[in-house]
């Protein structure tokens, strides 16, 4: 942070302590971080912290803002160019239960979808079958969602399939091509 203030220091100024603390930015980088995210590009990082701290706090939601933001090394990375890339994208029925508001608890650990245990073991073996399909493939196995869906799909997700890569539309930088191999239904 005190090389991007040296270089602007009214954006670190108007950020910290104002909107945000340092462990809430803290909290934003470790989560990019734990999904192998770069934090390299801490200028548009702090600035995209900077539009939207005035309307959460929330340092997931935050986080998702970030994710939107660094979309062209989220494609750069999971993407490659002048490629069609294989994918696996959500039942929108399951996309829909997240909208169900009392699937969603918040926690002072984050948010988390609340789901019926049977429920969440036939989306996991869903979500196995498919993965096993695009390995056998040969393909990394990347799930799309919407954006709103991305963070508590992953949580659903990190315990079982630690390397599932679990991306938004929103990330997809309008070059990428993108090709739908199976759907996760449950």
């Amino acid at each position: 942070i005190n090389n991007v203030k040296e270089n602007n220091p009214s954006l670190v100024d108007e950020l910290v302590p104002k909107l945000l603390g340092l462990g809430e930015i803290q909290k934003v980088l470790q989560n990019l971080l734990r999904e192998g995210i770069s934090i390299r590009d801490l200028l548009t990082i702090l600035e995209t912290l900077a539009d939207y701290a005035p309307t959460t706090r929330d340092t997931d939601i935050l986080t998702e803002y970030v994710r939107q933001s660094l979309k062209r090394a989220i494609s750069t990375k999971y993407f490659p160019s002048h490629e069609t890339t294989s994918v696996l994208t959500l039942d929108p029925k399951i996309e829909q239960e997240r909208d169900a508001k009392k699937t969603v608890n918040q926690t002072e650990t984050g948010a988390f979808l609340n789901l019926d245990p049977a429920r969440s073991k036939a989306i996991l073996n869903a979500v196995g079958e498919e993965i096993k399909k695009l390995e056998n493939m040969g393909k990394t196995p990347i799930i799309m969602t919407s954006p709103i869906v991305r963070m508590y799909f992953k949580r659903l997700t990190e315990d079982y399939y630690p390397d599932l890569v679990v991306v938004s539309y929103n990330e997809v930088e309008s070059n990428v091509e993108l090709q739908s191999v199976g759907m996760v239904t449950a």
